[in-house]
């Protein structure tokens, strides 16, 4: 039986991916974060627990002299763009040198790397991106995930880098927000939004996201994947969408561009991603947007019963 170690586990992707693996009986899986468990007591067993700040390169190698996983996951790291932009330190920590402990541990035990990055290590002027785009960024955060990349690559693992556009979930404990609960809440309390219509994504479903990680595992691939949703959307379509998935008035959705908004980080106009080689080599095969939407509409209504 493979061990697989996730970080981040307690987050949007890490939970999906621990939910998923549980129930096979090919991995032994270590869930690891920061502190206490925030993964439901109704999933029980077929994970253990291990608490892990990845900061810390005498924990991380501890749990892996521990542990001696085959895979390693790494979802963990400092998302908010703004926060990273604001403090760029305190991203560099868990960013960057993160990144070279788990590096570390993984080079004693040979630990195939599966290493999350972002579209934001690209300008947003050339998008769809495909995986030999030259990245170019635009802000802290994205400067940060092209450092982390960088780190892998010239490393002596095994390793795959998942580069991924604006994932949407919803956790077990609802913790966090997306575009989709946003919309539907505001226009359920008739509320009038601002959404911008100058970006361009490829929003990923979480649930995707991990099958992507997980077919990787199973095929034991190395090198850079692209694996995100299908449509590329700005999140004003994405905001019609939901409206309209949900049969709420579109007219409180307002379209404007991003000079609307000012925010400390810069952000890249038009990213998205080409997924033909996650397609092709993995099998890989994402839901539609819209499947995405009926996908958390059941999830909405098993967590209000």
């Amino acid at each position: 039986m493979k061990k697989v170690l996730i970080t981040g586990a307690n987050g949007l992707l890490g939970q999906k991916l621990v939910f998923k693996l549980k129930e096979e009986s090919t991995y032994q899986v270590f869930a690891t974060g920061r502190g206490e468990s925030r993964l439901p007591n109704e999933w029980g067993t077929g994970f253990k627990w291990e608490s892990l700040d990845v900061t810390d390169l005498d924990e991380v190698l501890a749990i892996f002299e521990k542990n001696k996983p085959d895979f390693l996951i790494h979802t963990a790291a400092m998302t908010n763009v703004d926060e990273c932009e604001l403090n760029p330190e305190a991203c560099d920590v868990q960013n960057v040198n993160a990144v070279q402990n788990l590096i570390d541990a993984c080079e004693v035990h040979r630990t195939h790397f599966i290493h999350l990055s972002t579209d934001f290590i690209f300008s947003g002027a050339e998008g769809p991106y495909d995986e030999d785009a030259l990245p170019d960024p635009v802000n802290y955060y994205g400067s940060s995930k092209l450092k982390s990349e960088m780190l892998v690559r010239s490393s002596n693992l095994k390793w795959a880098i998942v580069r991924t556009v604006l994932v949407y979930g919803i956790a077990a404990d609802m913790s966090r927000s997306n575009i989709i609960l946003w919309v539907k809440k505001s226009l359920e309390n008739g509320k009038s939004i601002q959404v911008v219509n100058d970006q361009w994504r490829t929003p990923t479903l979480a649930e995707d996201l991990a099958d992507g990680c997980i077919l990787l595992m199973e095929k034991e691939a190395t090198g850079v994947f692209n694996i995100s949703g299908k449509d590329m959307l700005t999140p004003y379509e994405m905001a019609i969408l939901t409206a309209d998935y949900f049969g709420l008035n579109k007219s409180l959705i307002q379209e404007v561009d991003s000079t609307v908004f000012t925010q400390p980080a810069k952000r890249p106009l038009k990213t998205g991603f080409i997924i033909k080689k996650a397609m092709n080599e993995l099998g890989y095969s994402p839901k539609s947007f819209t499947d995405g939407i009926g996908i958390l509409s059941k999830q909405i209504k098993l967590a209000d019963s």
